[in-house]
Formats: structure tokens, sequence, C-alpha cells
């Protein structure tokens, strides 16, 4: 019950937002099974003043494009269960947009067939928030600057990579409610 009049209460001040991204793809080729990609990543963040927010996306992925495709043996799809805290400095305000760079970092873990697998990143991701109304935000992320590891099961075959990722595969985009 504490807890129920504690979000109230910070739902009342206007601080807090709920959004997310959702995606769905399928890639079919002549000779080869099509394939069914998804990704479910509600988030949730509290504004604490005016340029600063804190929030975390916490999800679910299935087949994704990334360089998860790129590292893990099996040719079979992988999911993975996703969280990703992060700190929002906004450093461009209007009325109609908002232009943020998230920081923080992200964990996931998985499989690919029968094989386990980690992965985590930390970096920045810049973003921008098109202010539709008082309560509702479209709201795109794009790109990546930081470091990735994924440490499939078994020896000697973690990979890493650290450099600057901007393609069609890391673009999101998400609707937010301010309340």
């Amino acid at each position: 019950m504490t807890l129920a009049i504690a979000m109230v209460a910070i739902c009342a001040n206007a601080q807090v937002y709920l959004g997310g991204t959702v995606g769905l793809s399928s890639v079919g080729s002549e000779n080869g099974k099509d394939e069914t990609s998804f990704k479910l990543l509600p988030e949730i963040g509290y504004n604490l003043n005016n340029n600063w927010a804190i929030g975390t996306t916490v999800g679910y992925q299935k087949g994704t494009f990334s360089m998860l495709d790129n590292n893990l043996t099996n040719n079979d799809s992988w999911k993975a269960f996703t969280v990703a805290p992060y700190a929002r400095y906004t450093f461009v305000h209007s009325k109609l947009v908002n232009v943020f760079l998230d920081m923080g970092f992200g964990f996931m873990s998985g499989e690919n067939g029968n094989h386990d697998f980690t992965a985590f990143n930390v970096g920045v991701q810049p973003g921008v928030a098109v202010n539709l109304s008082r309560h509702l935000s479209f709201v795109g992320k794009f790109g990546f600057l930081g470091y990735e590891e994924i440490n499939p099961e078994g020896d000697d075959n973690n990979s890493h990579a650290f450099g600057f990722d901007l393609n069609g595969n890391n673009v999101q985009f998400g609707l937010y409610y301010n309340f």
C-alpha cells in the first residue's frame, strides 16, 4: 500500500515518464528459412530537473540484427532478456523538440540455439523527443558510441568492440507518456 501511495505522489508531480520501444521485422531468403525478429523494451524514467533524468529499459528481444549476430556461432535465432539503466542529459529544449544524450550501460542474458550467452555495453546514445502534446512525446534514438562485449558459452570465444555505430539496425522509435 505504501508503494502505491508513493507512486501516485511521484506521478502527481509530473516527473515520471513511461514508454518504450516495440519492433517487429521478418527476414527471408530463397534458400533459407524465414526469421521473425521482435523487441519489446518498455521504459520508465524520472525527471530530476529540467536537464537531467534517470531511467531504465527492461525487456525481451528475439533475433534482432546487431553485434550479436556477427559473434554468435550458432545459426539459430537468439533470444535475450535486457536491462539497461541510464542517465539522460537534455541539452536542447524547445516547446516542440528536445535533444538529449542517454548515458548508461546495458546487460543482456540469453540463448542462441542450445548455447547461453551474456553481453553488456557502456556508452552514449543520442536522441530526440518531439512533444506531440503536454503528455505525449514521440522519441527517436539513433547510434551508439561506446564499448560492447559478448560472452558466448565456451572457452576463448568472447568478442568486444569499441567505437561509433550508426546504421539502420540501431535506430529506435517509441512513444512516451509524461505524467
